[in-house]
């Protein structure tokens, strides 16, 4: 036997393997022994914990043998055959132990489970509520409720349900933490700050709630209380994890890059090291500029998990900081591979064929982010001037024609394809573009220049921005 176990458990352990030897032989050897009802539901319970449901299920049937007017072995074949996609069976039992006790709570949770199952989700809460009728210890009853209704989107009923749980039982870690998501999937983070916040005055020594509410500062932006709420949480708690590891990633995000790294290195010692955090300590260095133990850690993540993508990419896109673009275009490529739905990477991946004067294989991709995202502004902008950079000033027109509906409100679009218009003599067309982004955006009007310098010399372009110049 396992060495984890304390002494009680050792003994409780060694007293069920016996009965279950005891069950074995009975049935080896064709007799009949005597088993109390509690020796029963440890032997069933056995059998569960082996995956074994077909035994389960013929210890049961002894069981019921023997004590035919016990509900607990019908609600466990019933819980069983629900488990193994017999939900029909399971709702016939579930019937007959109805008719002989009514007043069962169990009874009731374990209709409602299966009803969700089946996504029936109004007899499911129906029967939670016919279980809170006649249960004594109703937190998870109502945590169920609440699982319920968030699974069918109605996040206010859980967010009530939740916090009847919680009053019940402030312990319930679930609880806790279902409704700090309810929240968030409301797009409620200033309602989850105000919640937590009374619930850690009332009681300051639960980490989870501590927990969630860095959680719901650092939705908000406010990375600095997020920080202090992951603190006290580590406090209370000093193997927390999920609280280094946020913490770590509020540092990042205020670019406190040194104090991140460390914290996400306080996250590997007290928890099995993962890939997502080498990842993240990667990037952290990456934006430091120290390519090197950027490198050493994306490879890290990626031997820990060759399916990271964000891992992949990160080594390409450090090996393009390096000069090494011909290496990195190959770890962007292997990024894709593994997501190839992901606009980012083929925008990286465009930009580095290009960077390498692989000019057709960029449209390309630049066409392939257009279809994923056609919402990113900057894609029609350089997709464009890939275009224009090839001489092709008509597919550069085109594009940006096409990007201005998608962004009928973006200036920098309207300056560029004012700027490509004028280039090939469409001079009152061009105007018309200028007038249009300068309206929407007078500031950025040196981005014009930028794109043309000689434009500087128009005078019918200098006049009009003059003209818009407050």
């Amino acid at each position: 036997m396992s060495e984890e176990f304390g002494e009680n458990e050792h003994k409780g352990a060694k007293q069920i393997l016996i009965l279950v030897d005891r069950y074995e032989e009975m049935i080896q050897n064709g007799k009949h022994y005597f088993f109390d009802s509690e020796e029963f539901e440890d032997i069933i319970d056995y059998y569960i914990d082996k995956n074994n449901p077909k035994k389960s299920l013929q210890v049961i049937e002894f069981a019921i043998g023997q004590y035919p007017f016990s509900t607990v072995f019908f609600l466990r074949k019933a819980q069983i055959l629900a488990a193994t996609n017999q939900s029909q069976k399971a709702l016939e039992i579930l019937s007959f132990v109805e008719s002989m006790e009514p007043s069962n709570a169990e009874l009731y949770m374990t209709k409602g489970s299966i009803y969700s199952q089946m996504g029936l989700t109004d007899q499911a809460i129906e029967n939670y509520k016919k279980a809170a009728e006649h249960a004594e210890e109703l937190d998870e009853i109502y945590l169920a409720m609440a699982f319920e209704f968030e699974n069918t989107s109605k996040f206010d009923d859980a967010i009530y349900y939740l916090k009847k749980a919680i009053a019940l039982n402030p312990e319930n870690e679930a609880a806790l933490y279902e409704l700090a998501f309810c929240y968030e999937l409301n797009g409620q983070s200033e309602e989850s700050v105000k919640y937590y916040t009374e619930f850690t005055d009332l009681h300051p020594y639960t980490a989870t709630a501590w927990f969630n509410l860095g959680v719901a500062y650092n939705r908000l932006g406010l990375f600095e209380k997020a920080i202090d709420a992951y603190d006290y949480a580590i406090a209370i708690q000093d193997d927390f994890a999920s609280a280094y590891f946020n913490k770590a990633n509020s540092l990042a995000n205020l670019n406190r890059l040194d104090e991140a790294i460390e914290v996400y290195k306080e996250t590997l010692k007290v928890e099995e090291p993962d890939a997502i955090t080498f990842y993240y300590i990667g990037e952290c260095y990456e934006k430091k500029d120290d390519f090197d133990h950027a490198l050493i850690y994306y490879n890290k993540a990626i031997s820990l998990n060759s399916q990271l993508a964000d891992a992949w990419l990160g080594i390409g896109i450090v090996l393009d900081a390096q000069e090494k673009t011909s290496e990195g275009i190959h770890y962007v490529k292997k990024a894709l591979e593994l997501e190839k739905e992901n606009a980012e990477y083929w925008y990286i991946y465009g930009e580095l064929q290009q960077k390498m004067e692989f000019y057709e294989d960029a449209e390309e991709s630049f066409k392939k982010v257009i279809d994923l995202d056609p919402s990113n502004a900057e894609i029609w902008l350089d997709y464009a001037n890939l275009l224009f950079e090839q001489e092709n000033k008509n597919g550069s027109l085109e594009i940006l024609a096409e990007g201005i509906k998608h962004h009928p409100q973006n200036a920098a679009l309207q300056y560029r394809i004012a700027g490509c218009l004028m280039s090939i003599g469409q001079k009152q067309e061009a105007l018309s573009f200028l007038q249009s982004a300068l309206a929407l955006d007078y500031e950025k009007h040196n981005e014009l220049f930028e794109y043309l310098p000689d434009l500087k010399g128009n005078t019918s372009i200098t006049d009009l921005i003059e003209s818009y110049k407050k």
